[in-house]
């Protein structure tokens, strides 16, 4: 059978099955996988009818494209919508002629083997484990496997165990990229902005293995080394962080005038865990004038619910660069030769209406590097690097 009947009777296939077709995307094709408007015209999809797998063809193309990539999730995530909006972009952009279906398994394991075993059946050119639990299940159960595999929106797979450097790369069909910063870089950052730093409080989910492996431990690890008192804030529930970090945060407040009375050298570090970050408002309402940071710059944005500064790789750049190594290991490279895809520098995001708020002075050093600053009137007026106004808001 050709390429093209193939992809016709899997099309034909997955209708068959009781899918619906649509001429292009609408933002929230399912209750867990969702892209931008700007993509959503550039992509027409089919839905299957129980929500749990999404098939995307250029709209400019036609049915049969020579290539095929499967994304894998286990949940639903707003980092991930982020992230495969950016990686159809790109595939818009460098005219890629492929198709892209997602879909998802929700943590149970032998619909996610069943997962893998039909796009081994259907001869998948590409895999996209998307997130640190779909990559942590691949690694264990697809390392070697026929079809070669990219990880996105995942964590330090070196931190993780998963490879033994940066450089070597896999040696077999994996190509990993990484959402970390090392943290070396991002604790310079943060005794630049708080020269005598005494505390520092990390916020996390403690079921978020991943966070905790790779942005809490090395952090802690490396802030006490430094002399700097480490405070864990670890949420025990996901579903209830918002009234876990509500009742705890006041509390951590008055540990930390212990050593710091005018809180004037503490900061609070939220990590990349998802059910922590989102509640960055109610952060916000019960720390006081200690600065708010995270690790992820979504976290940054227009208004009061944003933190004041991220220091870290943003959804997007990691997206990209992950789309990059596909469409490398599309067009031949070997990903088991590929090293660790990291963002360098960092993303940099500010938000001057949560710096006045709070009255924090931000240095000068961080507004030159920042790739978005939102002014003290909530305005963006830079965006991926591109000042949008004349004017930059100052540290004063």
């Amino acid at each position: 059978m050709t390429t093209a009947r193939r992809h016709i009777l899997l099309a034909w296939l997955f209708l068959a099955a009781g899918a619906s077709a649509s001429p292009a995307c609408a933002g929230a094709l399912t209750d867990w996988f969702a892209v931008d408007d700007a993509v959503a015209h550039d992509w027409r999809h089919l839905t299957t009818d129980d929500g749990k797998s999404v098939t995307l063809f250029r709209a400019d193309a036609g049915d049969a494209p020579s290539k095929r990539i499967f994304v894998l999730y286990t949940k639903r995530s707003s980092a991930y919508d982020t992230a495969i909006s950016r990686v159809l972009r790109v595939l818009a952009q460098k005219d890629v002629d492929a198709s892209v279906t997602a879909a998802i398994f929700d943590g149970d394991a032998a619909g996610g083997e069943r997962l893998i075993a039909e796009a081994v059946a259907q001869r998948y050119d590409l895999i996209y484990s998307m997130g640190s639990a779909a990559t942590a299940f691949m690694h264990d159960r697809f390392m070697g496997g026929p079809i070669p595999v990219v990880t996105i929106c995942s964590k330090d797979p070196v931190l993780l165990g998963q490879l033994d450097d940066y450089d070597s790369g896999s040696g077999r069909n994996f190509a990993y990229t990484s959402l970390n910063v090392p943290v070396e870089v991002q604790l310079a950052y943060l005794n630049r902005l708080r020269p005598d730093l005494k505390n520092l409080v990390l916020l996390y989910a403690e079921q978020n293995v991943s966070a905790v492996e790779t942005q809490v431990r090395p952090m802690a690890t490396l802030a006490a080394a430094a002399g700097i008192t480490v405070r864990e804030l670890g949420v025990a529930e996901r579903g209830n962080a918002g009234a876990e970090l509500a009742l705890r945060i006041p509390a951590m407040l008055t540990s930390l005038r212990e050593n710091d009375p005018e809180l004037d050298d503490s900061i609070f570090w939220v990590t990349g865990s998802t059910s922590v970050f989102r509640e960055i408002a109610t952060i916000n309402a019960h720390a006081g004038p200690v600065p708010v940071l995270s690790v992820v710059p979504e976290v940054v944005a227009e208004g009061d619910e944003s933190a004041v500064i991220s220091i870290g790789v943003s959804f997007e750049s990691n997206a990209h660069l992950a789309a990059l190594y596909g469409i490398a290991v599309l067009d031949g490279a070997e990903p088991g030769a590929m090293p660790v895809g990291l963002v360098s520098p960092p993303d940099i995001a500010i938000n001057f209406r949560r710096a006045r708020h709070i009255g924090l002075r931000v240095p000068f050093s961080f507004l030159e590097g920042a790739s978005t600053i939102y002014a003290p009137d909530g305005r963006v007026v830079r965006e991926n690097g591109k000042n949008l106004a004349r004017k930059l808001p100052s540290d004063g």
